[in-house]
């Protein structure tokens, strides 16, 4: 029987007690027995001073890492290098074979171990270019809410902790899994990392804006979706509509429902055996002709070659005793 795979959370000096409940929750939660194993490190066993004026008490030690399948490191401040250990012990980790992530300021750390030399990472924007002043071998992009350089991944600030950790889980354990696992979060089930970090206020949730509209167009992605369609079920003109997704999504409504559409046909893809028509159909795309275009533009490949690499990923993971189960 196959060991779930164990997470270990690094808590630094200084550590945000946000950053941290985020992969607690999400590899910790009690919903999900069996899938991940959680543990809390940090350089010593011992209490961890939080940049919120309080101490949490850590468990173990920095030989948890040696044990990790996932280390993560979630933000802290100031963002100075870690002990020498602690850096070596991520060095080591990493030299394994073990995935290593940060969210928002943990990258500093990743950094400081030279796990981000001569890759792509981000962070949180307001700290973005102090992380590229500093380590100046590693390719800062202050843009996405998160970035897959497998096996080290960075994330941006706060909620993008939340969608990284739940891509995590998505490549784990399949989009089925990871949706799971968002309804009882209560967050979006999928966000694609090189969405802008800045939105300049997310879905509201008690009927007063656009989420009964947004869960409305989920349901019927297959049928023809328009401004105008969208403006009647909330009561507003197409262009006074159009103004107030905007304003309260960060994208126009065209835009959103094309993303939607194409995040099914991958969950669809990744889940059936359905033909590339049946899914361009199911997905509102139309034709295999089209989803084949959405999909190159966006992730650059194929529906063939998507499938068959995310299967050869999860079947690799499935077969990998205690690694991403």
């Amino acid at each position: 029987m196959h060991q779930p795979h164990h997470v270990v959370a690094l808590a630094l000096p200084g550590v945000v007690a946000f950053d941290l409940a985020i992969p607690a929750q999400v590899f910790g939660a009690t919903e999900s027995p069996g899938r991940y194993r959680f543990s809390l490190c940090a350089a010593e066993a011992g209490p961890v001073p939080t940049s919120t004026g309080f101490d949490l008490v850590a468990p173990r030690g920095i030989d948890a890492l040696a044990e990790a399948d996932t280390i993560i490191v979630p933000g802290y401040e100031p963002h100075d290098p870690p002990k020498p250990p602690v850096a070596e012990a991520l060095r080591a980790a990493g030299a394994r074979g073990a995935r290593v992530v940060s969210v928002c300021t943990g990258a500093f750390a990743l950094a400081a171990a030279g796990l981000l030399d001569g890759r792509r990472a981000t962070t949180h924007w307001l700290d973005a270019s102090d992380l590229s002043h500093r380590y100046p071998a590693v390719e800062v992009d202050p843009a996405p809410l998160y970035i897959d350089a497998d096996p080290v991944l960075t994330s941006a600030g706060f909620t993008a902790g939340i969608d990284l950790c739940l891509h995590l889980v998505r490549e784990d354990l399949g989009a089925d899994t990871a949706a799971e696992l968002a309804r009882l979060l209560v967050v979006p089930a999928h966000r694609e990392g090189n969405q802008a970090q800045y939105i300049s206020r997310p879905l509201t949730a008690d009927g007063t804006g656009m989420a009964d509209v947004c869960a409305w167009a989920l349901q019927h992605l297959d049928h023809p979706l328009t401004v105008a369609d969208l403006a009647r079920r909330a009561s507003l003109s197409p262009r006074g509509f159009a103004r107030r997704f905007t304003a309260e999504t960060g994208t126009t409504p065209l835009r959103w429902i094309n993303t939607q559409r194409l995040q099914q046909a991958r969950r669809l893809l990744e889940t059936t055996d359905l033909s590339v028509e049946e899914i361009a159909h199911r997905a509102g795309l139309g034709t295999a002709t089209n989803l084949r275009l959405h999909l190159a533009r966006e992730a650059q490949t194929t529906p063939t070659a998507y499938r068959r690499a995310f299967r050869r990923t999860k079947n690799a993971h499935e077969t990998r005793a205690g690694h991403r189960p």
